[in-house]
Formats: structure tokens, C-alpha cells, sequence
């Protein structure tokens, strides 16, 4: 889930606000897992293994259009952020205020975007498919996860978050 990284981004967002230290590294590599492990894996798993089942079934295909596109939009967004989370841009005042829009823009794009897909999208999943795909599917998932990332791929992503968030000071809250 997002989640930390979204603490990130706010915690940036006030720091760059408020003109405070706030070291581009932080920034810079939450970009990055949003990138490898929120874009070019979870997303791109429901881009080639759900939306079709969706769309094959005309259910909910206006919602999984919508997704798709959202998709699309954040990728550009995690571009920028990417681009920007630097500390010459940080320093640079149109640069940070870019910054702070483009960690807005995510933030503001999938808090929606993962609670459609929490309370309709994968519990849609349940009519559309059988228990047993269900299960196929997970089964499938974890070794795409294992391959990508190695054994621990996503408790490594969790770990990531943590150590960003304690650099930040924001971990013990």
C-alpha cells in the first residue's frame, strides 16, 4: 500500500512549505518505490492479469477504464517527482513549487484510487472469477513478486518505507 510513502510525501510537502531541511534523497526514493513496486509491478499486475477479466466480463469497466487512466496520469506524475527531487530543485523556488504540486497530485490521485479499488474493484473480483482462479492468480502473483524482487519483495518494500520515514523523523509517531 501507499500509505507510508504518502506520510513521506506529506512530511515533504510541509518541510518544503515551511522552508525546512528536508533531504531530496527522502523524496527521491520514495519516487522510486512508487515507481518499481507500485507502477511497474502492482499496477501493471491489474493492467495485465484484472482489467481484462473485467473487461471480458462487462463488469465494472467504466471504474477499470477509469483506473487504467489513473494509472497512466501517475506515472507522469512519479516522472516529475523523480526529475524534481533533487537539491538544486529544492532550492530553486518554480522547481519546489513543482515538487510540491506533483507529490499533491499523487497523493490526491490514490487516496481515491486505492479505496475504489479496496471497496469495489477486488471485491468485484469475487463474482467474476472462481475460487480456484482466485487462488491461481495469487499463487501467480507471489512468484512474479519473487522473481522482481527476490523472496522478501515486499516486506523489503515495507522496510524501504520505514528507514525513509525514520530518516524523516516521522516513524514513531
Amino acid at each position: 500500500r501507499t500509505d507510508g510513502v504518502i506520510l513521506v510525501y506529506r512530511e515533504g510537502i510541509r518541510r518544503l512549505d515551511a522552508r525546512e531541511d528536508l533531504p531530496p534523497e527522502a523524496i527521491h526514493r520514495s519516487a522510486r518505490i512508487i515507481r518499481d513496486f507500485i507502477e511497474d509491478y502492482h499496477e501493471k499486475l491489474e493492467e495485465d492479469y484484472l482489467f481484462p477479466r473485467f473487461r471480458k466480463a462487462n463488469v465494472q469497466v467504466q471504474l477499470v477504464d477509469t483506473l487504467e487512466d489513473q494509472h497512466q496520469a501517475g506515472r507522469r506524475v512519479t516522472d516529475r517527482t523523480l526529475n524534481l527531487s533533487n537539491l538544486q530543485s529544492m532550492r530553486d523556488l518554480d522547481d519546489r513549487r513543482s515538487l510540491i504540486e506533483s507529490m499533491q497530485a499523487f497523493i490526491r490521485m490514490y487516496e481515491p484510487h486505492e479505496s475504489r479499488e479496496d471497496t469495489v474493484l477486488f471485491p468485484a473480483l469475487h463474482k467474476i472469477i472462481t475460487p480456484h482462479e482466485y487462488g491461481a492468480l495469487g499463487e501467480e502473483f507471489e512468484k512474479i513478486e519473487h522473481r522482481t524482487f527476490g523472496e522478501g519483495g515486499f516486506e523489503e518494500m515495507v522496510d524501504r518505507v520505514s528507514r525513509i520515514e525514520a530518516s524523516l523523523g516521522i516513524y514513531d509517531l
